[in-house]
């Protein structure tokens, strides 16, 4: 299920998802989600930068962190992976109009590079360079027609919320996984750090 609230991380620290991760291993993963969740939005005063009610921001922040424990535990077993599919969000594109020249084609978008300046124009680059075969999704329902095609390791750019539902789709599946939260969400101009990605690839 979709968050029935909105966030913008892009107001928070630069480097927030690695520096929340830094300090939960630094508290120790050991520590409930929850309790580390409540140190976070303290530490970080996120209640100020992100003017949502607590509850929103915890809930959050658990997602985030519970993904990232993921990352750790399931890394050995990403990096033995032979075939590997990067998704990525349509929401990210620079425009969602007509503008934006991608073509569906039943599955994905294609990217046709129409805009420089996009960031999925640069993760799809980034991603092909390291092998990736590039997905560009307008939801989640995409998924099983992509790992129909042999993929033994997925990397996949979402809502934290979404990341956890596909986890467990991908865990019943047996394929290997690494999850990158988006930092905005909402239905158009979300975001995403290109170095997280750069870095998981």
């Amino acid at each position: 299920m979709a968050y029935k609230f909105t966030f913008d991380l892009t107001k928070a620290p630069k480097n927030f998802i690695k520096e929340i991760t830094e300090f939960s291993l630094k508290k120790g993963m050991h520590l409930k989600i929850s309790a580390l969740a409540k140190k976070i939005v303290k530490t970080f005063n996120l209640e100020k930068i992100l003017g949502l009610p607590l509850e929103n921001i915890l809930t959050l922040i658990e997602d985030i962190l519970e993904i990232q424990k993921t990352n750790i535990e399931n890394r050995k077993s990403f990096e033995k992976t032979k075939k590997r599919a990067l998704l990525l969000p349509h929401c990210a594109r620079k425009y969602m109009d007509s503008r934006c020249k991608a073509i569906f084609d039943g599955i994905s978008y294609q990217c046709k590079d129409c805009s420089k300046d996009c960031i999925i124009r640069k993760a799809k680059e980034i991603g092909k360079k390291k092998g990736y075969d590039v997905f560009v999704l307008p939801g989640g329902s995409c998924i099983p027609k992509i790992i129909s095609k042999g993929y033994d390791g997925i990397i996949g750019v979402a809502c934290p919320d979404e990341i956890k539902l596909a986890e467990k789709y991908l865990k019943k599946a047996k394929i290997s996984y690494q999850g990158i939260p988006l930092l905005k969400n909402g239905c158009y101009k979300t975001t995403f750090k290109l170095s997280m990605l750069r870095e998981i690839l």
